[in-house]
């Protein structure tokens, strides 16, 4: 458990750290809304390129899983790895094979982890509003967004398919991107 005088400590060397990379952090915030633009310009695009990403990921992390699971299977969970590992195989092979299909299922699940971010972040902002003074609206504005968006996909459906991915993650990025841009120039400020 963390006392809250190594909480306090904790909190101020992360501060001094957001001040000591801002440039960092506004980099990474203008190449996110520069990609988000883009995911919102073409959002079919951006939708096919998700699900083919996912599918890599979900293909590299099983057979990534299933070597360790070889190597480790003496150990206590070995059949929970093999199988989970297996199915993330299966769904990065699913995803490759048929990332157009894919999208229907992908929206919802993109929808369904909006809202939940979009929760979680609120609840972030509120809790530390006080230590991150100005910064924690553009927290609570980009949780807002996130909840709106997953309303209005999971109230087109099915025919929000076909854009929903593409604009979510573009909309999500281009407000992340936002914040972090946000955060770096009033790191910046208090620098100075």
């Amino acid at each position: 458990m963390t006392s809250p005088e190594e909480f306090s400590r904790l909190q101020s060397k992360m501060s001094q750290a957001v001040k000591a990379h801002w440039k960092a952090f506004l980099f990474e915030g203008i190449l996110l809304a520069v990609l988000g633009i883009a995911a919102l310009i073409l959002p079919p695009l951006a939708s096919l390129a998700t699900a083919i990403f996912l599918g890599w990921m979900f293909l590299i992390s099983g057979i990534g899983g299933l070597i360790v699971t070889y190597w480790a299977r003496s150990t206590p969970g070995f059949w929970w790895s093999l199988i989970s590992a297996a199915l993330a195989v299966l769904a990065g092979g699913i995803l490759l094979a048929r990332p157009i299909q894919a999208v229907l299922t992908l929206t919802i699940v993109l929808a369904a982890y909006f809202l939940a971010e979009g929760i979680a972040t609120i609840m972030y902002a509120l809790e530390h509003r006080r230590q991150l003074s100005s910064r924690w609206s553009w927290l609570l504005i980009s949780g807002l967004v996130d909840i709106a968006i997953s309303f209005l996909v999971i109230a087109g459906l099915p025919s929000s398919a076909e854009w929903a991915i593409g604009v979510l993650v573009g909309i999500n990025l281009l407000f992340g991107g936002a914040t972090l841009i946000g955060m770096a120039l009033a790191a910046r400020k208090s620098n100075t």
